[in-house]
C-alpha cells in the first residue's frame, strides 16, 4: 500500500492485532489452567501468582484496546476515494462509485470493490483468489439515524475476486424524505472477536470511516 496515508478499517497492523489476540487468549488459559493446578495442588501462593499475572495480563491488553479506540478519529471520505479492509493483509479497497436519488424515491448507492494487486507478495499466484469477509452497509443521516439496504444488485459483496479483479455492487435505501448528510457506513460485519481485537473499527468506542454522499 506504499507510504502513503490510507483509509482503512483499523489503525493499528493488522498481523500484529491478530496475534496479539490469539497471544492474549492462549495465554489468558494457560495461565489460568496452571492456576487451576497449583490451587487443587494446595500451592494457593504459585495459585495466586498466576491468577495476580492474568490480572496485569488482562489490564495491559484492556489498556492497549481502548487506547487505540480513544486515538481513532472519525474520517469522511469523498467520491472515488478508497478504504481498505485488513483482516490480517490490506488487500481489498472499497469505494463509492455512484449515489442518486432514484424516482421512486429510494437512494441508489453503487459500490466499487478491487483487490490492490500491489498488496500482495510476489510470490502469491495470480490466479488465487479471495473471499472477502461479510460485509454491512448502513446509511447515516445527519441525526445519526441508520438505514439498512432494502435490496442489492449487480455483483454480490461476498463474491471472490483475484488480483487486479473488480466489481460494482448496488445498494439500495428506503429514507424518509427529512433525511440530509447522507454518508455510508461500510463494515466487517460484527462478530465478537472484533470487539477485544486491538485498533479494529468494530472494537468497543473505535471511531469509523465513513463515505460522504
Amino acid at each position: 500500500m506504499g507510504s502513503a496515508p490510507v483509509a482503512s478499517n483499523t489503525n493499528f497492523p493488522a498481523p500484529l492485532a491478530v496475534v496479539g489476540f490469539l497471544a492474549a487468549w492462549g495465554g489468558f488459559l494457560f495461565v489460568g489452567g496452571l492456576a487451576l493446578i497449583f490451587w487443587f495442588a494446595r500451592k494457593p501462593k504459585f495459585a495466586r501468582i498466576a491468577l495476580s499475572t492474568i490480572a496485569v495480563g488482562a489490564v495491559i491488553y484492556l489498556a492497549l484496546l481502548l487506547g487505540f479506540s480513544a486515538g481513532s478519529r472519525e474520517t469522511d471520505l469523498a467520491r472515488g476515494q478508497e478504504k481498505y479492509f485488513c483482516e490480517i493483509d490490506c488487500h481489498l479497497a472499497y469505494s463509492v462509485a455512484d449515489a442518486r436519488l432514484k424516482p421512486d424515491g429510494n437512494y441508489l448507492v453503487t459500490l466499487r470493490t478491487r483487490f490492490d494487486e500491489t498488496t500482495t507478495s510476489p510470490r502469491r499466484p495470480q490466479d488465487a483468489t479471495l473471499t472477502p469477509s461479510p460485509r454491512e452497509a448502513r446509511l447515516v443521516d445527519s441525526a445519526g439515524h441508520e438505514y439498512a439496504p432494502v435490496s442489492a444488485g449487480g455483483t454480490p459483496l461476498v463474491t471472490p475476486l483475484k488480483p487486479r479483479d473488480s466489481y460494482t455492487t448496488q445498494l439500495e435505501f428506503n429514507l424518509p424524505k427529512a433525511a440530509i448528510g447522507l454518508r455510508l457506513l461500510l463494515k466487517t460485519a460484527p462478530q465478537w472477536p472484533d470487539y477485544v481485537v486491538i485498533g479494529d473499527e468494530n472494537s468497543w468506542l473505535h471511531k469509523k470511516t465513513y463515505f460522504v454522499l
